[in-house]
């Protein structure tokens, strides 16, 4: 399972061939393709606020994927990851910890350019 950041989002909607090109193969491979929540909420701020026709793509794009819940399960592993990160003074915060917390709950692999995941032990990173 791969589990796409806002960064990611941002970028394959933007039609960047990194991105595109990230997709296309997982896809191609039978990947099961998931986003958490708050990295859907994220991306649907930018889309709201230009409407028309880039929420249609963006609503579209989003049926397509599984968007990943955060609850209790998330909570707790965001508990345990931000505390974790502020011991080793590099303190993972907002929805970073959240995107994290979530991609390690549910296993899967975090699509991501942002170095910010490569500290965070446990959490698997694929860069694109």
């Amino acid at each position: 399972m791969r589990c796409f950041d806002t960064t990611f989002l941002f970028d394959f909607m933007r039609g960047e061939e990194s991105a595109v090109n990230k997709i296309r193969e997982l896809k191609d491979a039978s990947e099961l393709l998931t986003t958490p929540a708050v990295a859907a909420a994220e991306l649907l701020i930018g889309a709201h606020y230009r409407g028309g026709q880039e929420l249609s793509r963006t609503l579209e794009f989003l049926e397509q994927i599984e968007v990943l819940p955060f609850d209790i399960t998330e909570a707790t592993e965001a508990g345990r990851l931000g505390a974790g990160s502020m011991r080793r003074g590099s303190p993972l915060v907002g929805n970073d910890l959240l995107v994290a917390a979530t991609s390690r709950s549910h296993r899967g692999i975090l699509v991501s350019r942002d170095t910010v995941f490569s500290n965070v032990p446990g959490l698997a990173v694929e860069a694109y």
